[in-house]
């Protein structure tokens, strides 16, 4: 078992095909516990649960996918989330579920709606930790200077992200 996920109890994975690497799902009865593409960083590695495609929240994250590389709205598409982290990490990655398609906000701003506006290292660290890539949109957070700046999935991933969202880069 991954220590990660030591005392969660997971039961499906499946890999998921995206336009820019595969990914794997992993989820709870609650919801989708992780989303992360191959080899990015923070990758937890192999989990002990059944590879289940058909599995209720891997199918919801699927749909939610495909409508978001399709340029449709991803609003009307219900994904259940059980992210395990620290109150702190849960604070941030909350806060990044706010910021919308197509907008970027900063770590600072991050910081400062997880409570802790003096914490922007820390809220990076939190960011840089995200286990549900693209779903929760870390890859919409910026520099104040507006550069691009850490992903987990790596900086062509993510300005790939943000050009599909219709974000200028500068």
């Amino acid at each position: 078992m991954n220590p990660a996920f030591k005392n969660v109890p997971l039961v499906a994975q499946a890999r998921i095909d995206t336009p820019i690497g595969a990914m794997t799902a992993l989820t709870t009865q609650r919801g989708i516990a992780g989303l992360w593409f191959d080899a990015q960083a923070h990758h937890p590695g192999d989990f002990d649960a059944p590879v289940d495609p058909g599995f209720v929240h891997i199918v919801a994250a699927r749909r939610w996918l495909d409508a978001y590389w399709s340029g449709a709205p991803t609003a009307g598409v219900q994904v259940a989330l059980d992210l395990h982290g620290t109150p702190f990490q849960r604070a941030v990655w909350n806060a990044l579920l706010g910021i919308a398609p197509g907008r970027t906000s900063t770590y600072g701003a991050m910081a400062t709606r997880a409570g802790s506006p003096a914490g922007v290292r820390a809220a990076g660290a939190a960011i840089g930790r995200n286990p549900v890539g693209v779903i929760v949109p870390c890859h919409r957070v910026i520099g104040a200077d507006g550069s691009l700046t850490g992903y987990a999935g790596g900086l062509a991933r993510k300005e790939r992200l943000l050009q599909h969202e219709g974000v200028l880069l500068a």
